[in-house]
């Protein structure tokens, strides 16, 4: 998919899970090698495909500043998973609807990701869903700054991703992101959007 051209509709999107093609994964995430002494716990996102206009979407959280991981950074809805989910896509829906409050009638889960390992001790699995419009959203004030959606075209161009490196703890990490406007999207979100590239193009 190297054309810039090309506008992913909701078939295309659909047929490419109906498929249920086998994909690599460009990133599981680095956690494990970072936090070695911390327990690893499950977790879930979703990755909301908007129906909107015409044209596919995917939106984003910017995390409010005072957050003790992740601050002021843009993310995916989601969290930690709870003993009463029954698997990741509950997790990912339920967790949405607390941060954005999105509700989970309007979510058509698709199907899930390779798991990604967060340097924060997390392996998440991020759940495809598409989202119906028109929908109302209640931020949690004290998670999410703001949302916003990027098109799904813009984040499938390979043109868009960067994979850049830097020293953390004396160790040079790298890590993948996806610059959009004013936002810049990258660490285990983009990571996460470059293992959706992957199974989506291959």
């Amino acid at each position: 998919m190297n054309s810039r051209d090309f506008v992913p509709d909701e078939i295309w999107l659909r047929s490419r899970f109906a498929q249920r093609r086998p994909a690599e994964a460009v990133t599981a995430g680095d956690g494990h090698l970072w936090r070695s002494d911390r327990e690893i716990r499950p977790a879930a996102v979703l990755i909301p495909v908007v129906k909107r206009d015409g044209e596919l979407t995917v939106l984003f959280t910017r995390r409010t500043a005072h957050l003790h991981d992740h601050a002021g950074q843009i993310s995916l809805p989601g969290g930690r998973a709870e003993p009463s989910d029954a698997d990741a896509a509950q997790t990912a829906i339920r967790e949405t609807w607390e941060e954005i409050g999105l509700a989970a009638e309007r979510v058509e889960v698709l199907g899930e990701q390779h798991q990604y390992v967060t340097v924060t001790g997390y392996r998440v699995t991020p759940v495809v869903g598409l989202v119906t419009t028109p929908f109302d959203l209640r931020l949690d004030d004290f998670e999410v700054a703001e949302v916003f959606e990027a098109p799904l075209a813009f984040l499938l161009d390979p043109a868009n991703h960067q994979r850049n490196h830097v020293l953390f703890d004396g160790r040079e990490r790298y890590y993948y992101a996806i610059p959009y406007r004013h936002y810049y999207i990258w660490g285990a979100t983009a990571g996460m959007l470059m293992n959706l590239y992957s199974f989506l193009t291959g």
